[in-house]
């Protein structure tokens, strides 16, 4: 439904998805009911007609939860990242975890990265 139409409007729209459903997401699950879903996209001004809507959510929530998970509606959109992209995000994190454990605290992420 929204695939090839990812232009700078696009990429500013799902960046603003995210924002907007961390902010809905108040129990802080990842998660997303069919009205706070239905509600964002019509938000961004995302219109989609009830059909198309009804075979986006069954898409989205493949484990019939009644729910959708933000990074799956990424993936939906987006695809799988490529193997290029893959291990540019393994090195980025091998780098994060210069532990070793599996895991990046906050704090070790403070120090590699600014957000400024």
């Amino acid at each position: 439904i929204f695939r090839g139409t990812l232009n700078k409007r696009g990429v500013r729209v799902i960046t603003g998805l995210g924002k907007y459903f961390r902010q809905v997401d108040k129990n802080r699950n990842g998660f997303l009911s069919q009205e706070a879903f239905k509600e964002a996209l019509n938000v961004f001004h995302l219109e989609i007609p009830e059909g198309d809507f009804e075979s986006l959510w069954l898409t989205l929530d493949d484990s019939k939860s009644d729910k959708v998970d933000y990074g799956e509606f990424i993936r939906a959109i987006f695809g799988e990242m490529n193997e290029y992209r893959k291990a540019f995000v393994r090195k980025a994190y091998m780098k994060l975890d210069f532990n070793k454990t599996g895991s990046v605290p906050m704090v070790d992420i403070r120090k590699c990265y600014c957000a400024k």
